[in-house]
């Protein structure tokens, strides 16, 4: 798929998501992998209100996270995306930053449990609503490239998670598009706010 095209539909996932309340503001990031080799992703230009997000506002980054073309410079959060993508062969990256994901990324531990609801088989190859999906919980960090090694030994350690959370941040979750990874947002979107419902925002050990 063309940069083009696929600036587009980032910029159409930036304004659905916006309009259910997951990227208000500024917040949250989006990619998606342009080529393989050498590594070139497409992904959202920093400080862009995501409700008015147009192609414009997506950029061309290379696998140091350095802008190959577009007008902007790339998220702080770039360089995840990067180790996402190496680490996952992923083909696009989605960071959301719900109320209820932010709810939960407070959730004590190093991770979120998921567990006997129907919605789960709309994640990728899932196929009962007997699984149990572990999300690992990570701290948040303003030099996300000095924490790729262990982001990237993080992911190996969990290798059937379909998305992490950042403590009192939100949600990066990705496909092997970006329909999957849109998807895998809304099914993970929904799982979050049935928990912090449930749960009455108050945990229990």
């Amino acid at each position: 798929m063309s940069r083009a095209e696929l600036a587009t539909q980032l910029a159409e996932i930036g304004r659905q998501f916006y309009s259910r309340g997951w990227v208000l503001g500024t917040s949250g990031n989006f990619s998606a992998v342009l080529s393989r080799d050498p590594l070139r992703l497409a992904i959202t230009s920093s400080g862009v209100d995501k409700g008015t997000l147009s192609p414009g506002d997506i950029l061309e980054i290379d696998q140091h996270g350095g802008v190959v073309s577009g007008s902007g410079r790339p998220s702080a959060e770039a360089g995840l995306h990067l180790t996402i993508v190496r680490a996952r062969g992923a083909g696009a990256v989605l960071h959301t930053h719900s109320v209820w994901g932010t709810i939960l990324s407070d959730a004590p531990g190093d991770g979120v449990v998921l567990q006997g609801y129907e919605m789960l088989k709309g994640l990728d190859g899932v196929a009962t609503h007997e699984h149990r999906e572990w999300l690992p919980v990570i701290e948040n960090t303003q030099d996300w490239e000095a924490a790729a090694p262990s982001i990237a030994a993080l992911l190996g350690t969990y290798p059937d998670a379909h998305g992490l959370l950042i403590r009192s941040h939100g949600l990066y979750t990705w496909g092997r598009d970006l329909a999957e990874a849109k998807r895998q947002v809304e099914i993970l979107e929904f799982l979050f706010e049935v928990m912090g419902r449930k749960r009455g925002m108050t945990w229990q050990q």
